[in-house]
């Protein structure tokens, strides 16, 4: 392909591929496939994407094409390969010049660039390094900021690749210009913060995108450049006071806050990373470490500056030393290595009693206490809290659970310490709270959350048994509206120590006090998390109310995670009581197909329901034969495994069909008609 020639022709092509017109941009894209294998193409794209003067799409376009090419037709081997010629142009055009004034595009041509690396970096293209090094140290912004994003997406790239061999080129890379990037993230963070204290906030957004640009090389650098990192002395010097300075500069209103808590978030995760990847080399570390957290965390440093996602990092770091296995002793310490016994004494001597009675007392009485945000929420929407408080996709960065977990490692780590400190805050509460002191409520709920959250801990300082009697059943039956937070915790604290310490006896009095509890929708939370494991005679004389409440609750809630729970509550009691339950699931039999049928797009939803009918079915006996018209479209559509829902259903489905066959009185038509299912079925499995 003559670039000259075929650049008008190209550049045409491309602009009709970036037509919304499918009449027009399906022909062009027809024509861009042809073109993939054609010696020059790549070079003819080169030359388009980095002509400023087109139009942006297009030039988009070309970048893509080009990212796509690489993938296909770099390596030696691969069909239709390039010319080892037309690479060798390809790699020096890449690197000319670092001047793409589009963000978007800027992106991509540095992930291709990284591409090519990876396949090419250091025998084919030893030059890309040395010409990044020396890009960044170019003055002008623009060009600065492109070789260092370039130099962040080559460096992310070689660092992920795991071949022994691969891994030996990049120590040698990291060694070689580790003290080059600590000296650039060094400089840019000095400029930052020097333009942040005299308030050239334009010239520090932009310096403080150069600051977070190289701290992510030293990151990639950091973890995975050194076999023994604390070996290298640069490695191991601490920049705790820096970070320090990053972090007191967010109490200053300025327009690069977000910018200045993402680097600073990069920074805890270089610790996180380290700890994960290097833990013996980290034991140097471990003491600055724990300072700079628990001061950010559990004094008043933290207070105004520190913000909650960088109190969760430091809380996942805190965590990660206390429960770190290479830290840990043997049980016969003269077992253990030097560097464990080393790493346990220094965490012995940081975990004080008052460290730890101070980081005790300030989880539960500060990160505990349900905020006025949380409260409001309950109240409005009830399900949607308890949904978000069980668990959602941000639970991993989610500050609430971040501390529950926290405080269970901890707790478990020096409980012979902290079980004093625990059983004093409880009996500090003990009799009913005053329902006009908001604030006594919400510690009294923390309180209540430790003790449940340190249950297996707990058991043999607390007599829960004689507490339960004494005290959380008469709170069960606080009937006042405040006292709501209250009544909820102590069920959810119930469940907890049901299966650890909880007499038999006392259940019937427990079935009493969740029977009232059902007819309140605010507290269904005691539903999903309450323990039924229960002997069937204790709890007949509650079958039927409990029974018809928790089916009014299925009607009423709306969420699907909800609606699991209740119905997975409901198979539990029909499963103990068994044929005793014939008498009350007319109402269920009735409602069960028209949640079928809301159910349609989720699919969890349905493999409970196919859940509840199993047991069901075994409950009803030769009866189920009266739910066959609703019964068999269910199995049938489950073990179809031609139909998509089949991936989620099929299990509960061929469970399902099992029960129904050995609970007929008789073999029908239709139960004999789903055996149509079996070849494909038995098909599937060979």
């Amino acid at each position: 392909m003559d670039l000259n020639s075929a650049s008008t022709v190209v550049l045409q092509v491309l602009t009709q591929a970036t037509s919304q017109d499918t009449a027009v941009l399906k022909p062009a894209e027809e024509q861009l496939k042809q073109w993939e294998i054609q010696p020059g193409f790549y070079s003819v794209l080169l030359n388009i994407f980095t002509n400023h003067t087109l139009d942006i799409n297009v030039r988009w376009l070309a970048v893509l094409y080009f990212k796509n090419g690489i993938d296909r037709y770099w390596r030696r081997v691969a069909p239709h390969a390039l010319s080892e010629e037309e690479k060798s142009t390809l790699r020096a055009g890449l690197i000319t010049n670092f001047n793409e004034p589009v963000n978007q595009i800027a992106t991509q041509i540095s992930v291709l660039i990284a591409k090519v690396a990876r396949l090419d970096c250091p025998r084919q293209w030893p030059e890309l390094i040395p010409t990044l090094l020396e890009s960044v140290k170019i003055q002008d912004d623009l060009r600065q900021h492109r070789a260092l994003l370039t130099f962040y997406h080559v460096t992310k790239t070689l660092a992920s690749k795991r071949l022994a061999a691969d891994r030996k080129l990049f120590y040698d890379l990291a060694s070689g210009i580790y003290s080059f990037a600590c000296s650039l993230w060094n400089h840019h963070t000095d400029t930052f913060l020097q333009q942040i204290f005299t308030g050239d906030e334009t010239a520090a957004t932009n310096s403080l995108e150069r600051t977070l640009l190289s701290l992510k090389v030293l990151r990639k650098l950091t973890v995975h450049g050194f076999v023994e990192p604390h070996r290298n002395v640069e490695v191991m010097v601490n920049n705790f006071s820096r970070n320090n300075h990053e972090i007191k500069s967010i109490g200053t209103e300025n327009v690069c806050r977000d910018r200045l808590e993402k680097t600073i978030i990069l920074f805890t995760k270089v610790l996180l990373d380290f700890l994960d990847q290097h833990p013996f080399s980290f034991t140097p570390l471990i003491q600055r470490s724990l300072e700079f957290a628990v001061s950010y965390v559990f004094t008043e440093a933290g207070e105004g500056v520190a913000f909650e996602r960088f109190i969760v990092q430091c809380m996942n770091l805190i965590k990660m030393i206390v429960k770190n296995y290479a830290y840990k002793p043997s049980k016969r310490f003269e077992d253990s290595s030097p560097e464990t016994l080393e790493a346990h004494k220094i965490k012995t001597s940081f975990f004080t009693y008052p460290t730890l009675m101070e980081i005790c007392r300030r989880l539960v009485s500060h990160y505990f206490l349900l905020t006025e945000e949380e409260l409001t929420m309950w109240e409005e929407d009830p399900e949607g809290f308890t949904v978000e408080e069980t668990g959602g996709d941000s639970w991993k960065y989610s500050l609430r659970p971040c501390t529950e977990v926290l405080f269970i490692d901890i707790f478990h780590e020096y409980n012979q310490t902290l079980t004093p400190v625990l059983l004093e805050m409880v009996h500090s509460l003990q009799g009913p709270t005053n329902v006009e002191d908001t604030n006594a409520l919400l510690i009294k709920d923390a309180v209540y959350n430790a003790v449940g959250l340190a249950a297996y801990e707990l058991f043999d300082s607390v007599d829960f048994d004689q507490w339960f009697k004494n005290q959380l059943l008469a709170e069960l039956q606080v009937s006042h509206n405040r006292y709501k937070p209250i009544r909820r915790r102590v069920i959810w604290l119930i469940g907890q120590w049901i299966s650890v310490k909880f007499k038999s006896d006392l259940r019937p009095m427990l079935y009493e006090a969740i029977r009232n509890l059902l007819q309140d929708l605010d507290l269904v939370v005691c539903i999903q998390k309450h323990d039924f494991e229960f002997r069937t005679d204790q709890f007949l004389p509650y079958l039927e109310s409990m029974f018809t409440l928790l089916f009014q609750l299925l009607q009423e809630v709306t969420e699907c995670d909800t609606k699991m729970h209740v119905l997975h509550v409901l198979s539990c009691v029909i499963e103990r009581v068994n044929i005793q339950i014939r008498p009350y699931v007319g109402c269920l039999v009735q409602y069960l197909p028209l949640l079928w049928k809301q159910s349609e797009e989720h699919n969890m939803l349905r493999c409970a329901i196919l859940t509840t009918l199993i047991h069901l079915i075994q409950g009803l006996g030769a009866d189920s034969k009266n739910l066959y018209p609703f019964l068999l479209p269910i199995i049938q559509l489950s073990t179809d495994v031609s139909q998509p829902p089949h991936v989620y259903l099929l299990e509960d489905g061929l469970e399902l069909w099992l029960v129904t066959l050995e609970n007929s009185p008789c073999l029908t038509p239709e139960l004999l008609r789903i055996f149509q299912n079996m070849s494909a079925l038995l098909g599937e499995s060979l």
